[in-house]
């Protein structure tokens, strides 16, 4: 079910749901993302076993965000998430654009908006954003809207930025 459908289907409820499925490999900040979401301390992250899920109230929605591990044993069971996504986060930390390719055509993501954080761009060693969208092969995604934005999970800087493309996104796509 695409976000359209889940919007369509909430129409008219006073708080409408989203599931948002994050990934990337260990160490992308996917985690201190998501403690950033919800307004939580984010000075000691541990590295996700298995998942994380939590509920963020943004732009007058309720995210339901899964933010799931990023080890090598863990990436084959990724696909098994998928199921009603609304949208796609992804740490830019992927092992290759080959990968996320892969992950993309899953035909439970079919039309699901993607959302590329550049994180850790309070590094020195950060690629910049235009250089891991061209890595991604990000302009070559025409069977959905898609986003890369710069931030910083630890510092918070750009963070708000993609929440707003989000909810752009839920917003164009309602009219």
């Amino acid at each position: 079910m695409g976000l359209l459908s889940v919007i369509q289907k909430l129409k008219g409820s006073p708080e409408q749901e989203l599931r948002i499925v994050l990934l990337g490999l260990d160490n992308a900040g996917k985690t201190t993302l998501l403690k950033r979401l919800a307004s939580e301390e984010v000075s000691t992250i541990t590295p996700t076993q298995g998942f994380n899920i939590k509920s963020v109230q943004s732009h007058g929605l309720k995210l339901n965000v899964w933010d799931i591990g990023g080890q090598r044993s863990i990436r084959p069971y990724w696909k098994k998430y998928l199921g009603s996504t609304d949208l796609l986060v992804s740490g830019a930390k992927f092992v290759s654009w080959q990968e996320l390719a892969e992950l993309t055509e899953d035909e439970s993501l079919t039309g699901v908006p993607l959302l590329v954080f550049a994180n850790k761009q309070d590094l020195v060693t950060a690629a910049p954003a235009a250089e891991i969208a061209e890595g991604l092969s990000l302009h070559t995604y025409r069977d959905r809207e898609w986003q890369i934005q710069a931030c910083s999970a630890l510092s918070g800087e750009g963070v708000q930025d993609g929440m707003n493309w989000i909810s752009s996104q839920i917003m164009n796509r309602k009219k």
